[in-house]
């Protein structure tokens, strides 16, 4: 029992020690982001028990060592939850500046390896960092619509950040739509995910169409 309560004891010490620095450097951090998924998931499908669809057209392990960009409609604060949860790489979010300009919400959105995107310019300087995130070979989150969709239209006009950089990059896309409430135990919020597909050599306007389409056909499926 003794040595039993001296490994616990030195896990909590160390899972502390992790968070202690995350913290202090302000830096993204694997086993925080795994600590935060995986403890703290639970608690976000009690709270919202959403519904999975399609999950089967993305096989990860078909994408290893490629850069992938997963991108979906965006309705509320907490859409990026549900893609992270249900996909089994770290994603990289990007997000509105003004989450780093609060010692609330900076070392969260910063320890989680999201972006920060100063919606008032046109940032260059987020567009590099996600540019390294997929030459990392890394995953990269982006809502197409560039914010909130607060209008009464079901998808909002896309910009063409995500088609253009998964092109450089030949970054494989992910599309997924989310419907539904964010209400305590909801039972009408979804995800449906859409067949992953490459640029390619595509131009951008008819990618950027497809992936419209994807997306808006999702949206209008989930809604039957």
């Amino acid at each position: 029992m003794v040595i039993l309560y001296s490994i616990l004891i030195l896990l909590c010490l160390y899972i502390i020690f992790i968070i202690f620095k995350s913290y202090k450097e302000n830096e993204f951090n694997m086993f925080w982001f795994n600590f935060g998924k995986y403890s703290l998931g639970w608690l976000f499908k009690f709270y919202y028990p959403y519904k999975v669809y399609n999950k089967e057209k993305v096989n990860l392990k078909e994408f290893e060592g490629k850069p992938i960009i997963v991108c979906g409609n965006h309705i509320h604060l907490m859409d990026q939850f549900l893609p992270i949860l249900e996909l089994d790489r770290p994603i990289h979010y990007m997000a509105k500046i003004e989450y780093f300009q609060s010692a609330k919400t900076r070392w969260f959105f910063k320890m989680t390896g999201c972006i920060p995107v100063d919606r008032s310019i046109h940032d260059e300087n987020a567009k590099g960092k996600a540019m390294e995130v997929l030459e990392k070979k890394l995953a990269l989150g982006i809502f197409p619509e560039g914010t909130r969709n607060r209008t009464k239209e079901l998808l909002q006009p896309f910009k063409f950040g995500t088609v253009s950089m998964a092109k450089k990059t030949n970054a494989v896309i992910i599309p997924y739509a989310i419907t539904g409430e964010y209400k305590f135990r909801t039972n009408n919020l979804k995800i449906s995910f859409g067949s992953p597909f490459t640029v390619g050599d595509m131009e951008l306007k008819d990618a950027n169409e497809k992936l419209y389409n994807i997306i808006l056909d999702l949206i209008k499926e989930s809604k039957k």
